[in-house]
Order: C-alpha cells, then structure tokens, then sequence
C-alpha cells in the first residue's frame, strides 16, 4: 500500500475514532464517517467494507511493547510510556470508545475483544517477565498482575464516561500498576 493509501486510511481511523467516541459504534455510519472526512462513498469503501471494520482495525492497533523489548530498551522506561498513555486514555472522557466497544460487543463480535485480551495479556506478561529479567522490576506474577491491570484499567475506562475521575484517582492506579509490575512501592522510579 502506498504512502497516500496509508495517510488516507490514517485519517479515515482517525475522524472515525472520534466519531464513535462521541456517538456509540451503532450511531455511526459510512455515510457519517463521508462527511467527517471529506471523502466521496467509494473513496471511504475502497478501504473500508463497513463500519465494523473501521472499529476492528481501530481497536486491533498495538502499542509497540514488543519491538521495544527486542530492542532492549529499558523495561522502566516501557513501563512508563505504557501509563502516561493509559493515564491520557483515563482522563479523556470525551474520546472513550468504551460506549462504541460495548455495542460493537453485544453485536457478536465478542471473538475480537478476545482475541484483544489475549495478545494484552501477553503484552502485559512478556514485559513484566522482561523487566524482572533485567533487574529492573522485582519478581512478581505475571499473570496475576497483568489480569488486574488489565481489568482494573478496563473499569476505570469504562466508568470514566459517567464518574469523573481526577488525577489522584489515576495516580492511585499507576502506583497499582507499578507494585503489581514489581516496580517498586509504587513511586515515579524512572
């Protein structure tokens, strides 16, 4: 695919994001995300069937843990990069797409989020492990902590549509974070 394909389906992601933050997945149409974009019906439909796919790929993009631990980066400082975006993600009540997640979830297509979970797990567990490796985190579980951050986290983007947290309330979780890591007692240790 080409460099204006690519910058095209970029923004089509982008403006569709933003829309299913605002609207719910089921609000949402090709026709909306036309006229969020700019683009003509068979520009947005030659790289996107549907907007189920949109949301898919929108959902499936991954934060780059792995290429940065076969770099050898610092699992800290992986660590760290993970929170200040879960800690955005948290406060960001107006760009949640936890609305869209959920109806696109109750639709069938509960396979994905799955499969969602799966490999963020794996993430989760493969830095932790990293970490300990390198002795930069403490020895902790795995698997143990990376059901709670994940969960814990899911929670918090859920709610955040109705309750409105404050920094504190994400300070408490990053520290939460960092302990079940085995990143020490739970202060800033970059």
């Amino acid at each position: 695919m080409g460099q204006k394909a690519e910058s095209t389906k970029e923004l089509i992601r982008r403006e569709a994001y933003r829309l299913f933050a605002d609207k719910g997945f089921q609000a949402v149409t090709m026709a909306d995300i036309c006229r969020q974009t700019g683009l003509s019906r068979g520009g947005l439909y030659r790289y996107y069937a549907n907007t189920g796919q949109i949301l898919s790929e929108i959902l499936s993009a991954e934060p780059s843990v792995m290429d940065r631990i076969q770099r050898r980066e610092s699992a800290a400082a992986i660590l760290e990069d993970l929170l200040s975006l879960l800690r955005e993600e948290i406060l960001d009540k107006k760009n949640s797409l936890s609305l869209a997640i959920y109806e696109y979830a109750n639709l069938g297509n509960q396979e994905l989020f799955v499969s969602l979970h799966r490999r963020a797990k794996q993430r989760w567990i493969r830095l932790i492990q990293y970490g300990v490796e390198t002795g930069e985190f403490q020895p902790a579980d795995p698997e143990q902590a990376s059901d709670m951050i994940l969960y814990y986290y899911q929670g918090l983007r859920l709610w955040s549509r109705v309750i409105p947290f404050d920094e504190q309330t994400v300070q408490r979780y990053i520290q939460t974070v960092r302990l079940l890591a085995g990143r020490g007692q739970g202060e800033d240790l970059r």
